[in-house]
């Protein structure tokens, strides 16, 4: 089978010029196929502030009004994806950048109000189309997709980068062998989530229930991990959670 890496970006790294650079330096050596997945909740949220628009967050997700939706869809679909996308040119990977609209790879369902909680504009992903992603790739074009998706009645939803990226995975795992890279500003999960050599280099099922019963793993850890599993159940062949600096590092997730 062939081999894929689809690799997710977010946090403080997208927030930084100089940290996006190294990012994509880094991404450019990776070799063989890939896939990009990035987040932008930080921009999001400075972009809202800036025209004035209420951030509101719950348990650490967003509340997407419309007015929240117009400022996602400009700062996913447009401000970061574009500037990635022109960044890679410049490095000399040939690249696209999408939404889950465009060629209607990533479908949703707006998700519903949950425990008298009514998020909004969210979708929930229930279908992406790993063949048209495959197409991209036997193309040598890496795919850059942006956290929106749509509901297929010309409605875009602001949907989890995370879970835009397990779902990508599963969907490309049916035909290929495929890692899934977590990136971000820390060296990976960690016991000590301020002492960098408290990372733990291997998670399993049973080891994440016990770190999460004992409060080591919590707040948005929680649903990473959890997406993690079932996309290891569904056909992943290996999750890594780890630093931008060191894609090969940080914690390997295993159901073994």
């Amino acid at each position: 089978m062939k081999k894929v890496k689809v690799i997710k970006v977010g946090g403080a790294i997208l927030e930084n010029q100089s940290s996006l650079n190294s990012f994509l330096d880094r991404f450019a050596n990776v070799e063989g196929n890939k896939v990009l997945v990035h987040g932008g909740g930080r921009q999001a949220t400075d972009m809202a502030k800036r025209l004035g628009v209420e951030t509101l967050m719950i348990e650490g997700r967003r509340v997407t009004d419309d007015s929240m939706l117009e400022i996602v869809t400009m700062v996913y679909g447009g401000l970061v994806n574009k500037t990635v996308v022109a960044k890679l040119q410049q490095r000399g990977i040939n690249s696209v950048g999408l939404t889950g609209a465009d060629m209607n790879i990533v479908r949703s369902v707006k998700r519903p109000p949950k425990n008298g909680v009514d998020y909004g504009n969210v979708g929930d992903v229930t279908n992406v189309d790993g063949r048209l992603l495959e197409k991209l790739i036997e193309m040598r074009v890496v795919a850059v997709v942006a956290p929106l998706t749509h509901d297929g009645q010309g409605h875009i939803l602001n949907t989890n980068a995370d879970t835009i990226a397990a779902e990508v995975a599963k969907s490309l795992s049916t035909s290929m062998d495929v890692t899934l890279i977590y990136c971000f500003e820390k060296s990976g999960v960690m016991t000590d989530p301020d002492e960098p050599s408290s990372v733990i280099e291997k998670i399993t099922p049973s080891l994440f229930n016990e770190l999460k019963s004992n409060g080591i793993i919590t707040a948005g850890m929680i649903p990473k991990l959890e997406n993690s599993f079932d996309a290891l159940e569904k056909g992943v062949g290996k999750i890594r959670i780890t630093s931008a600096e060191n894609l090969e590092g940080g914690t390997l997730l295993t159901i073994e």
